[in-house]
């Protein structure tokens, strides 16, 4: 399907990661078309590259925080996502979109955002579990993005130092942080939802 649209659109194919320039500024329509196995991000048009092979304590909580969301949303309205999916930010101003990301977990209540290729528009939440390779990118370049772009309510997960963090939108659309929250405090509540309680030992699997 990207291989047509990439023919049909007479932009050259790119196979291959190192093809890319990463010092250029790409568009949303541009990553749609690109051909190879490496995944990878655009915001503001800028490439960044997510690393393979998260380790297995990264991939455990994810396990754990997929599993207590589904549950938790089964049969209500709002839909639950995890990566690799797709998560596009249009332009307000009405130009080519040139962000998308593929959050570790995010939730969408506004149905009519969830497109075939992922989801146009911001998010009510989003946990992004952050990774030795980079964790400076989910705590600073992601924190700008998504509080920029209007997302509600926005978890830091760390998984090996067993910490997780909350920061939600104030009315003047900033981001206000959590106290750190640890195996030592039990559970944790969504302030956006405020009936999800997650068990915090049984998410780093301590018991």
């Amino acid at each position: 399907m990207k291989m047509m649209t990439a023919i049909q659109s007479n932009q050259p194919v790119i196979s291959n990661i190192n093809q890319l320039d990463f010092d250029k500024l790409y568009t949303y329509d541009e990553y749609y078309t690109w051909q190879f196995a490496d995944r990878v991000e655009l915001i503001d048009g800028k490439v960044y590259h997510l690393f393979p092979g998260p380790n297995t304590k990264h991939q455990e909580v994810s396990a754990n925080l997929t599993y207590n969301w589904y549950g938790f949303f089964r049969n209500k309205k709002c839909k639950v996502f995890a990566a690799p999916f797709d998560v596009r930010f249009p332009k307000k101003d009405g130009s080519k979109t040139n962000t998308v990301v593929q959050p570790d977990l995010c939730i969408i209540c506004d149905l009519s955002k969830i497109e075939n290729r992922g989801v146009n528009g911001a998010p009510d939440l989003i946990i992004e579990i952050l990774s030795p390779n980079n964790p400076n990118r989910d705590k600073k370049v992601k924190y700008n993005l998504y509080e920029r772009e209007g997302v509600k309510e926005y978890w830091l997960v760390h998984p090996t130092e067993e910490w997780l963090l909350i920061y939600c939108l104030n009315d003047d659309g900033k981001y206000v942080g959590s106290k750190t929250f640890t195996p030592e405090d039990k559970t944790v509540c969504s302030v956006l939802f405020p009936d999800f309680k997650l068990d915090l030992v049984a998410l780093f699997d301590l018991d």
